[in-house]
């Protein structure tokens, strides 16, 4: 355990291309072409992280400014997926949910419940923090495991059923997104786009990165929209000229270095899933598997970015105009194209119609964290991270509705909130579940 423990407080820029390098020895690609694929996933993650950064540490701050700006009153902070990872893997459950994840992960593989091979560990920690998160809860360790067990059985069905998407939208080919808000969130975008396609007039409204550079030409690719985007942004943040237009080359460099680094994680995994897939095609001959990767390889496409954009203002208000939300969005408002990727891809890439599905899912994600704050700030101060008094929480799964109903439907405290979570929700899981199963999740021609 303490190994274990090492590697993941190393952070995903080691932890992941030691996996990959490991994987690669196993699959026989040698040393050398193992090292290669592991450093160059390596790079790209440093790459995403810096681009990121970029965004989060001058994105989030003008967030920031346009809330105190207009004395928003909203006083519980959203740490973001930054403040809320280190909580899960710092509770007692946190290094014990990897192994049990992976025994979930073979097992549901072993008796053909998914195609999904998860290499993405350090993602294991949003099922750490629902297993801590019921754990608190419930005061009891064995009730956390199951919260694990359960989710993981979840978000690893849930990267099956989104590999249409991930394969013939975001071209990639062989890899399944089991993790992360887009997993859960994006059962959201599939009964909305539907609902949309019945609508005369909202149903012929196309509104993707290619059209607009269509019609607007040079002020249509995707670095003037980002330039545009976060320009306005510095407005509404009341930011001086000149620091509005540093925010605009800013959001223009995301746009064009996020697909860049994004390329270059390809690079390196697509040998190790080839690999992969032949020695599973060899093991369990006539199925397909998929190679479970982090969401963060859907945001260099241009109209998740746009849509990332475009969802901080609105985020922002969809906080200040739902009923009963004391939660600031913050931590996780530059990184917001992690909840709405997988719409993005379902709505293939109409920022039109990710406008409805990312307005529903922000509201739920916003809702949900108001009624799991309270547990995340017990946790935060059990493993000592977070002070008593301290008004925290996180969209980032706090707002997670597989955490939230995991912890009360076990905890029975069932009232109109849950049942109305439980019902929506349940729809939509069981609607895009019906369409995966009928070939009708992703229709590549219309």
């Amino acid at each position: 355990m303490g190994v274990i423990k090492y590697i993941v407080d190393l952070g995903p820029t080691v932890m992941l291309p030691l996996i990959i390098f490991i994987i690669g020895i196993i699959l026989k690609q040698g040393v050398g072409k193992s090292l290669r694929s592991g450093l160059t996933v390596g790079i790209g993650f440093v790459g995403i992280n810096l681009v990121i950064s970029l965004m989060t540490e001058n994105l989030g701050d003008a967030a920031k400014s346009m809330a105190d700006n207009y004395n928003l009153g909203l006083n519980v902070i959203d740490l973001g997926w930054p403040g809320t990872a280190p909580m899960a893997w710092a509770s007692n459950l946190g290094l014990i949910a990897i192994p049990i994840a992976i025994l979930v992960n073979i097992v549901m593989l072993m008796t053909k419940m998914t195609k999904v091979v998860n290499v993405d560990v350090w993602n294991i920690w949003h099922i750490a923090f629902t297993g801590a998160i019921v754990q608190v809860a419930t005061g009891s360790f064995m009730w956390g495991i199951v919260g694990i067990v359960v989710h993981a059985v979840i978000i690893y069905k849930l990267g099956d059923i989104f590999v249409p998407v991930t394969e013939n939208y975001f071209d990639l080919e062989g890899i399944a997104m089991p993790h992360g808000t887009s997993a859960y969130m994006g059962v959201m975008a599939k009964p909305i786009d539907d609902l949309i396609e019945r609508i005369p007039g909202l149903n012929k409204i196309t509104l993707t990165p290619e059209k607009i550079e269509e019609r607007l030409g040079v002020f249509g690719q995707p670095t003037i929209v980002g330039a545009i985007l976060g320009f306005a942004i510095g407005l509404l943040a009341k930011y001086s000229i000149g620091q509005a237009a540093t925010l605009a080359v800013q959001m223009a460099g995301v746009m064009v270095l996020m697909p860049m680094v994004v390329k270059l994680i390809m690079e390196g995994l697509i040998p190790i899933s080839e690999a992969a897939r032949k020695m599973l095609d060899k093991r369990f001959s006539g199925s397909d598997f998929y190679i479970g990767l982090d969401c963060a390889l859907m945001l260099g496409d241009p109209a998740v970015v746009s849509a990332s954009m475009l969802f901080v203002p609105l985020t922002i208000l969809i906080a200040v105009l739902l009923p009963g939300n004391n939660i600031l969005p913050f931590g996780d408002l530059a990184t917001i194209g992690f909840f709405v990727a997988l719409a993005v891809g379902v709505h293939k890439g109409n920022i039109f119609r990710v406008l409805f599905s990312g307005t529903a899912i922000m509201t739920m994600t916003l809702w949900i964290a108001n009624q799991m704050a309270s547990l995340q700030q017990a946790l935060g101060q059990e493993v000592g991270l977070t002070k008593a008094g301290e008004q925290i929480s996180s969209m980032d799964q706090a707002g997670s509705p597989i955490t939230y109903l995991l912890t009360k439907g076990i905890t029975l405290e069932m009232g109109l909130g849950f049942v109305v979570i439980a019902i929506l929700y349940g729809f939509c899981v069981l609607y895009t579940y019906a369409k995966y199963k009928q070939g009708k999740l992703y229709v590549t021609s219309n």
